[in-house]
């Protein structure tokens, strides 16, 4: 099989699509990767060339060693993904020791993996060891009103969480846990990708402030609809609060017990207060 008539590549692709499409993505921004299973490998296997020489990472993902990644390409435009994905993306594989990297697919033209790539293959180490495998997608976006946020509050995992769960009913439902807050850092190195891995051994969002979310999930539809999640969320926290700095209504802490109670969530209740 080549690798675009697999599922795994078409999902990819139609991601990409959707982020572009909602305006998450301007020119260049934002990055996406996914953890390929052994079975998807071995179904392009044919469609891939092995024979390159690895080069760092930049970073050590030892618990990855071995493993494939379909991602973006630095300086790449997700409005292009769809016309021609193997000019765009690529699928690299990491080595024995978990901190060298090959491009295997896609690339065509030239070029490298996101440049994002060490923050992406640390919080994926992260997700695979705490989910038992189960989370296979990283996905980095820069919706508008999510950063807008950043500019108007504390910059808390407690105080995001709790306004976000409150803008909309079913937040608390989507991301129980709540979200991390990054502070500005510098991106594209390692240290912003260690402390953004720390916040996801916590949770499945982590913002980044005055730049963006990072969303992991099982799937491309659970990771890119928790950042749609969070970025309509957000979206109403922004229309109130460019009105007034009072709300009129609310939703209590009680409220959010019952609805914990209802759906059997395993909320982050210290959040609440």
């Amino acid at each position: 099989m080549k690798v675009l008539e697999s599922a795994f590549a078409r999902e990819f692709i139609n991601t990409c699509e959707e982020g572009w499409q909602l305006g998450f993505h301007e020119r260049n921004g934002g990055n996406l990767s996914y953890r390929i299973p052994d079975g998807d490998i071995d179904a392009v296997r044919e469609d891939l060339d092995l024979s390159g020489e690895f080069v760092d990472l930049g970073t050590s993902v030892p618990e990855l060693a071995g493993e494939f990644f379909m991602v973006t390409g630095s300086g790449k435009y997700f409005s292009h993904v769809k016309d021609d994905p193997e000019s765009n993306v690529c699928i690299i594989e990491v080595d024995g020791s978990g901190a060298k990297y090959r491009i295997v697919w896609g690339l065509v033209r030239g070029g490298r993996p996101t440049s994002e790539l060490p923050t992406h293959l640390m919080n994926h180490e992260v997700k695979k060891l705490a989910s038992g495998g189960a989370m296979r997608v990283i996905y980095h976006c820069h919706p508008s009103n999510v950063i807008a946020m950043t500019f108007v509050l504390p910059l808390e995992d407690k105080v995001f969480t709790r306004e976000l769960w409150e803008m909309i009913t079913e937040c608390p439902v989507v991301f129980p846990r709540g979200v991390g807050v990054v502070p500005w850092m510098v991106c594209g190195g390692r240290e912003i990708g260690v402390y953004t891995a720390e916040k996801m051994r916590e949770y499945d969002v982590a913002i980044w402030a005055h730049h963006g979310i990072f969303c992991a999930g099982t799937d491309f539809d659970v990771a890119f609809g928790l950042a749609h999640t969070v970025e309509k969320s957000a979206e109403v926290f922004m229309k109130v609060h460019s009105v007034t700095d009072t709300k009129r209504q609310r939703i209590t802490k009680q409220n959010f017990l019952d609805l914990a109670a209802e759906f059997g969530l395993d909320l982050r209740v210290e959040f609440l207060d």
